[in-house]
């Protein structure tokens, strides 16, 4: 009897330990997304929007991913590097996540690279769009669902010159790393093209007031490049229409300064500015079509920048987690399936990654214009697969410094 009761109590034993040996995803073990966004100071309109991107993703999926149920825990950075980093950690060391999407901005994201590649944690960035990290200083456990602050704007530099024929432009941008690099990417293909820089002007992420910077803009140029982020766009064209300049100089535009999330805030001052991005709300395809009704349905607004960079981090995420049949713990395998992900549902067209991480994209030059009564960005050319080394070779790109304030060298600067 005691040698039966024993083997009982072995088999018992051996249950025992073969139930808690089942990995935790096939116990319904909730996959733990941490999400950081901004909900304060001049970002928050884009981090309001990426989170609408993210709730309806996830929405739509019943709350689950891969089969798995997803316990969203969402961190507010306020737009702050060292606030990022903390949020970041208590992302991970507290809340246990298994993946990162976010932060939004670029600043941001060199705040946190260190500390990703410590922890070994996966990130996608939904809007971030520091270059380094897809190029000289590529991050292991970093992918991209968005472009390099320069990808869109290298189409917009040669289209400014070759179609537009403009020959002198002058830059405003936000005096911060996407600023830099955006009008870094712009001033190189359309210098190229024949055209010349003859002034740059940086304004603080935080200016309450573009009267002197107006005030300083060249009035012998052919256009105006603005490069803002969160509502800060919305600020600044109503004083430029204010001053009288629209009618006298025309606004290039990144696509950031024009977003849908803020197109919805502004009027005529709007009205014909030129601007390139990887996503318009007016793109014809069925997934696209799709997204702009649910997000009007569920928030009464067209999506822009912020929310499908978030919605499409998501779709990333997904394919990837089926890829490893929910075996998201096994974080090797996990960033091997995400750097391998080629989106064909997702809005903005065909979406794949490159070698280093960073997704290659349609670039669309847009236009804004009054349509049923609202302001939309018009699609009136496409830049099919763009790379963020653009036509150059890619050795050849990385071997000079990364785009910023002084490199490429402005040489046509006017005093």
């Amino acid at each position: 009897m005691l040698r039966t009761w024993c083997s009982i109590a072995s088999a018992a034993t051996m249950v025992a330990a073969s139930f808690f040996s089942v990995p935790a995803y096939a116990q319904g073990e909730p996959l733990r997304l941490g999400f950081l966004t901004i909900k304060s100071g001049p970002l928050a309109a884009g981090g309001k929007q990426m989170e609408d991107g993210l709730k309806l993703f996830l929405k739509e999926r019943n709350n689950q991913i891969g089969g798995r149920r997803v316990e969203l825990f969402t961190a507010d950075t306020g737009g702050q590097p060292a606030i990022t980093k903390t949020k970041a950690q208590e992302l991970v060391e507290r809340d246990k996540v298994d993946v990162i999407i976010g932060p939004l901005a670029a600043f941001e994201a060199l705040a946190v690279d260190d500390y990703i590649r410590k922890v070994q944690i996966p990130v996608i960035s939904p809007s971030a769009a520091a270059e380094d990290l897809t190029q000289r200083k590529p991050n292991p456990w970093f992918v991209r669902a968005v472009g390099t602050s320069a990808q869109s704007n290298h189409p917009l530099g040669e289209y400014a010159a070759r179609e537009l024929k403009y020959k002198r432009v002058a830059i405003i941008a936000d005096d911060f790393a996407f600023g830099h690099e955006s009008a870094a990417g712009f001033q190189r293909t359309f210098e190229e093209n024949g055209g010349q820089i003859v002034q740059k002007l940086w304004s603080p992420l935080n200016v309450a007031d573009y009267g002197s910077y107006i005030s300083q803009i060249n009035p012998k140029v052919d256009a105006v490049f603005a490069v803002f982020a969160g509502g800060n766009g919305v600020k600044f064209l109503k004083q430029y229409n204010e001053y009288g300049m629209k009618a006298k100089i025309p606004v290039l535009a990144a696509m950031t300064t024009v977003d849908e999330g803020v197109l919805k805030t502004m009027g005529d001052e709007a009205l014909g500015i030129v601007s390139s991005g990887w996503y318009s709300a007016g793109i014809q395809n069925a997934s696209n079509k799709r997204f702009v009704a649910a997000m009007q349905r569920e928030y009464q607004q067209d999506p822009g920048y912020y929310s499908i960079g978030a919605y499409g981090a998501a779709l990333m995420l997904e394919q990837a987690v089926k890829a490893v049949n929910g075996k998201i713990a096994d974080k090797q395998a996990f960033m091997a399936a995400l750097r391998k992900v080629e989106l064909t549902n997702d809005p903005r067209g065909t979406i794949r990654l490159d070698a280093l991480g960073n997704p290659l994209m349609d670039v669309y030059i847009r236009k804004v214009e009054r349509k049923d009564g609202k302001l939309v960005n018009t699609v009136v050319k496409t830049y099919p697969a763009v790379s963020q080394f653009w036509k150059y070779d890619a050795r050849d790109f990385l071997a000079n410094p990364v785009y910023s304030r002084d490199w490429p060298p402005a040489k046509n600067l006017e005093k």
